[in-house]
């Protein structure tokens, strides 16, 4: 309703105020309202928008299980057994069957406009309300009382809502870790990206069709992700120095870029970009905490890092329902403060950042020569090979025995950067030039 003050301004409740309408967004705000609670989900943009980040992991799959949206996924996406590595005229597939869990074969590939769709429409039909064209402006936390969020609506009308708990899923966009000056750059993968989504680029045949390929150039890596209606979403991540040299228009860089590789360019031949290349800047970053009094930081708005695992969107939803549950239980306590849930928010954060941290020793260093050449000539010694197949399904939160395989390939991965002392250090080099350079893109769009 209009206060007395300014009728244009209106005034609401919630138990929970979830900012951001992206995977992390709309799957918290579902579980949240399917244990009973009245969500507000608040969206900047109108769905169906943009984004990438189409590739998903098998532990989505009984993810979407639980949140009853299994079938739609399998509606809009083209099934994805394995990833596939290219590099030095070779390919190797690594399939999910091989990992330690046998029962989880496969994932999704996915349009980002469709999957953010999905989700957000499911978290309606659990009775979130969610208001799509709003930007919030202001939140105030005030101790002892509820939170009031302020926003405005695209015909410019502000709101008002007091919130018991309020939750950030506003991605890269990372507004309380902004606000609270708590964001923080990782200073040893400053990377950048350039893609766009083609038509024309040949598919593997019969079930790898869905796979996601991956190829190594001088400056970073390539990613070819097939999409069911026949497109193909490719791109390159690459070090912030290598795309701030760009003097030419994106779509020229982009194709100049994928030529640099012998064998992605032969299967770009006869390929047509379906839209405008995109250029952005990809930094990681990770925010100091994830909660505080009356409030919690979930997905890409908490921590990103590079996208060569497809681990974005499993890492938002994973920390979303696991998010969910907490919360849950703080409202029914009746208590929401940090001095009340210590044990409960403690053991949360340290979930999230213990399977971030398992996934980013891979992710950083992935394009160095030691890495390279062991993703090329897996063994299966103490079961290494299975347990880095479960890393690629994103098996790192469960109790599947995925951590001594993974510390002897660690240990053999530092004998073979030291045996290859050379290589390492001209890769540490390289890497070091990256550092030293810093790239103001920012993503075309948020969560």
């Amino acid at each position: 309703m209009a206060t007395a003050a300014n009728p244009a301004i209106k005034t609401a409740t919630c138990d929970v105020l979830v900012i951001g309408g992206g995977p992390a967004g709309s799957t918290i705000s579902a579980f949240l309202a399917k244990a009973g609670h009245k969500v507000v989900l608040l969206e900047k943009d109108h769905h169906p928008r943009f984004h990438i980040g189409e590739s998903l992991l098998p532990m989505n799959v009984p993810l979407f299980e639980r949140l009853g949206v299994l079938d739609d996924i399998k509606r809009i996406g083209l099934p994805k057994f394995g990833a596939e590595f290219n590099d030095h005229g070779k390919t190797l597939t690594w399939y999910f069957t091989e990992a330690m869990v046998k029962n989880r074969p496969n994932t999704y590939e996915v349009r980002r406009s469709e999957f953010d769709q999905v989700l957000i429409q499911h978290t309606r039909k659990f009775g979130t309300e969610v208001h799509e064209g709003v930007r919030v402006t202001e939140v105030e936390f005030r101790q002892g009382q509820t939170t009031r969020v302020t926003a405005r609506d695209d015909d410019g009308t502000i709101r008002h809502w007091e919130a018991k708990y309020v939750v950030d899923a506003t991605g890269r966009d990372t507004l309380l870790a902004n606000r609270l000056g708590m964001k923080q750059r990782n200073p040893a993968h400053n990377s950048s990206a350039v893609f766009g989504h083609f038509e024309g680029v040949p598919r593997r045949p019969g079930k790898d069709e869905g796979n996601i390929s991956i190829y190594w150039f001088d400056h970073g890596w390539y990613w070819m992700i097939p999409l069911r209606d026949g497109a193909m979403s490719v791109g390159a991540v690459c070090w912030s120095y290598y795309l701030k040299s760009r003097k030419k228009p994106v779509d020229q860089f982009l194709w100049d870029t994928l030529n640099m590789n012998p064998m992605v360019a032969e299967r770009m031949q006869g390929a047509k970009l379906m839209a405008p290349a995109l250029a952005t800047g990809n930094f990681s970053y990770q925010a100091e905490t994830m909660y505080g009094d009356g409030w919690m930081i979930v997905g890409d708005a908490f921590a990103f890092i590079d996208p060569v695992f497809s681990s974005g969107v499993y890492l938002a939803m994973n920390s979303a329902e696991r998010g969910a549950k907490v919360i849950d239980e703080m409202l029914r306590k009746g208590d929401v403060t940090v001095a009340g849930n210590r044990h409960l928010l403690r053991h949360y954060e340290r979930t999230i950042r213990n399977g971030l941290k398992t996934f980013s020793w891979f992710i950083y260093r992935i394009t160095t020569p030691a890495m390279r050449k062991m993703f090329m000539h897996p063994r299966n010694i103490w079961r290494m090979e299975e347990a880095v197949l479960s890393l690629l399904s994103a098996d790192v939160f469960d109790k599947t025995p995925i951590h001594r395989p993974l510390l002897a390939f660690k240990t053999i991965y530092w004998i073979s950067t030291l045996w290859n002392w050379r290589e390492s250090l001209a890769s540490w080099r390289q890497r070091q030039r990256a550092w030293n350079t810093r790239l103001d893109y920012e993503w075309q769009s948020g969560e």
